[in-house]
Formats: structure tokens, C-alpha cells, sequence
């Protein structure tokens, strides 16, 4: 059975796409087979994998219109065993069409049917918004959504008005929908309040959390402009030890066995 998962936070800035990219190259490490869905118009998950957004013929705006199947444009990536669903600049218009259609929240759900076997992991980038972009993310989330959450000031703000549309979408189109887990990211170990933070978190979210807690590092934001996810980059980083990590953790959460080599 594939799972789905959701990376979803309306709040920009806060390490989703990262850990989405990082996250699912270090799955596909340890044999998993992976696909990413870039659901953001910025298409910077796109951009992470070293595919040029201006250059895609087709991706994830022509698959929730209903005009071709996903299959059409999935693109696989040998060297980081990765399968993308790009993004363009053409989904930015998808928001304001999707209005129209029936069961408009549901169309990327049943989009990735036909082809989400062919896969052990779904992982969904969604933009940094509550829009019906997101709403498709979140309905088509199978298996829960993941939380990522910065190690800053204010995080605990953007968690709860995701929350509140959660709890909202399971009340009617998707009562199954449930938090996977929460990621803290940008953890800074020099300071009071990245602890402060992760504490607070673990005590509004308990037994949610993920106990890996990524920090900010150099080499993770260096990593997307060379179109790599950090397992490639700087394999021997302290970023590239955490989402590898970071992808056991959730592995044995999933019960999967997985080689430990």
C-alpha cells in the first residue's frame, strides 16, 4: 500500500519544501519508492531537484484540471532515485479555475490514484497558503500531514490556524485526515529560545513530534541552488545526518523495515 503524506504549513519560510525534498531523498536511500508533488506555483521543489520550472512541458496544473494523467509528466531522477510531479507557473492560475469544478477539493486526490502504487511513498509539497491548492494537498493526504515548524518566534501562530482547517476538513470532506507529525526545523543550538520553542511545541502537540529536530545549517540552503536535495550536496553534513535521521524515525513510525547499512 502506498501512503500519502501532506507537508503543510501556510506559513512561508519554515523549511517545508526542504524537508519535503530531503526528507523523501533519504526514504528513496533506504529502497523506498519515492514521488514528490510539487503543489506550490513557486515550484521551488521543482527547482530542488535541478529541474528548470520554465522548461516543464506539464505537471501538476494539467493533472488537476482533469486535461492528462499524472503519469504524463511524472519525471524520474536516477541519481537521487527520486520521481517528480513538477510545477510551473501555469498552476498559479489554477486557484481561480478550480473554483468552478465539481468536487473541487477532491481533484488531485483522485489524480493520483491510477499511478499511487507504483510508489511506497507520496510526499506533497504543498504552497505556503490555506487556498484550495492546499485543500487539495490536504483531501488527497491518505495517510496524515506533516507539520514542519521553525524554531522561531511565533511558530505555534500559523500551527493553529492550520489546525483550525484540519479539523474543518475532517468535519466533512475528509474525516480521516489526521497529523502525521510535527517537524521542528531551524533549531539553533546557541539559543534559549529554539529550546523554548521545541518544548512548547512538544507540549501543544504531545506525543506528535517528531524527536528529530533539524537544524539550521548552511549546507541545507546552500543545497537547492545547485538543484540538489543535501544527500547529494554534502552527504557527510549535519543536515544530510538529520534527514537521514528523520527518514528512519518515520520509517519505523510506519512500521517498514528498511536496511540499516
Amino acid at each position: 500500500m502506498s501512503i500519502i503524506y501532506t507537508l503543510a504549513n501556510q506559513k512561508g519560510g519554515v523549511g517545508k519544501t526542504t524537508t519535503a525534498i530531503n526528507l523523501s531523498a533519504f526514504l528513496a536511500q533506504l529502497g523506498q519508492r519515492v514521488l514528490i508533488v510539487d503543489l506550490d506555483p513557486q515550484a521551488n521543489a521543482t527547482s530542488c531537484l535541478g529541474v528548470d520550472k520554465n522548461s516543464v512541458k506539464g505537471g501538476t496544473y494539467e493533472v488537476i484540471i482533469g486535461s492528462a494523467p499524472a503519469s504524463a509528466f511524472v519525471l524520474y531522477h536516477s541519481g537521487f532515485k527520486l520521481s517528480l510531479l513538477p510545477s510551473s507557473a501555469a498552476l498559479a492560475g489554477a486557484e481561480v479555475e478550480l473554483v468552478a469544478l465539481p468536487e473541487r477539493e477532491s481533484l488531485l486526490r483522485k489524480a493520483l490514484l491510477p499511478i499511487k502504487e507504483r510508489y511506497d511513498y507520496i510526499m506533497i509539497d504543498c504552497p505556503p497558503s490555506l487556498g484550495l491548492l492546499t485543500l487539495n494537498g490536504l483531501v488527497a493526504a491518505q495517510n496524515g500531514v506533516l507539520i514542519p515548524v521553525q524554531c522561531e518566534y511565533l511558530a505555534l501562530e500559523g500551527i493553529g490556524h492550520l489546525t483550525q482547517t484540519l479539523t474543518r476538513i475532517r468535519s466533512g470532506l475528509f474525516p480521516g485526515l489526521r497529523i502525521r507529525g510535527v517537524v521542528l526545523t531551524m533549531y539553533d543550538t546557541r539559543t534559549k529560545l529554539s529550546h523554548d520553542v521545541v518544548e512548547e511545541v512538544r507540549r501543544h502537540f504531545p506525543n506528535q513530534v517528531f524527536q528529530t529536530v533539524v537544524p539550521r545549517s548552511i549546507r541545507l540552503a546552500e543545497a537547492p541552488s545547485f538543484g540538489q536535495p543535501i544527500s547529494a550536496f554534502a552527504p557527510e553534513s549535519v543536515g544530510a545526518q538529520t534527514y537521514s535521521a528523520l527518514a528512519r524515525e518515520l520509517l519505523e513510525g510506519d512500521g517498514i523495515h528498511f536496511d540499516t547499512q
